[in-house]
């Protein structure tokens, strides 16, 4: 009797459980949010991989007036299982406008584990002026229920402004200390001996002239 009455116990607390589970749920989706993102997420791609990227692209002016491209693309898998033959195709970049100096706009790696990440980096160097609007970058992947090959996006870059002509810099100061500092630094120092010299002269004249009265 004891047995049957823990085991219809243990099963009424399982339910009521479920129950409660179920309802925190409900809630959750009717009324929105970044958990209901969340939730929805984890609902629709359940034990398959869940591919988020983020492309992020920033500017260098170089010395010899040309300009620099940095591009970084990191890929997060939010999913609950391993993506296999990742590939990354960045080929948004036009050879008119710009020379890859490091680095490739394609990678390639073996798997990507559920909550891991890979990242992949590159340099382009601009060689026309202009607005640049990049697209995102493609990634590729399969899993191993699906025999089609599964697809992902980037997020895009901003536009990029490309060799902006810029303001020229206040360097006028500078080089004219670098080119008259040592005669303005003896110049000073001439001028502070002559004050030194004259001032006990002043106060002492001063003095006398207290001294007569």
């Amino acid at each position: 009797m004891r047995k049957r009455e823990a085991k219809k116990k243990f099963e009424i607390e399982k339910d009521l459980g479920f129950r409660i589970k179920f309802r925190t749920v409900l809630q959750v989706l009717k009324v929105g949010g970044p958990k209901c993102k969340l939730l929805k997420i984890a609902i629709a791609t359940g034990d398959a991989p869940f591919i988020i990227a983020h492309k992020k692209a920033s500017l260098t002016r170089l010395k010899s007036g040309s300009e620099l491209v940095s591009i970084s693309i990191d890929i997060y898998n939010q999913g609950f299982s391993t993506a296999y033959d990742v590939s990354l195709i960045d080929d948004s970049w036009p050879q008119d406008m710009f020379d890859i100096v490091s680095g490739n706009t394609s990678q390639s790696w073996e798997r990507l584990d559920a909550c891991a990440l890979l990242s992949h980096s590159f340099e382009l160097e601009a060689k026309k002026q202009g607005m640049f609007y990049g697209a995102p970058a493609v990634i590729t992947f399969r899993i191993p229920t699906k025999a089609a090959l599964q697809e992902a996006y980037s997020t895009a870059i901003l536009p990029l402004v490309v060799l902006a002509e810029r303001p020229p810099e206040k360097k006028f100061e500078w080089r004219l200390l670098a080119n008259y500092g040592s005669q303005i630094s003896m110049i000073s120092i001439v001028v502070l001996f002559i004050y030194l010299i004259t001032t006990p002269s002043k106060s002492n004249a001063a003095k006398a002239s207290k001294k007569k009265r």
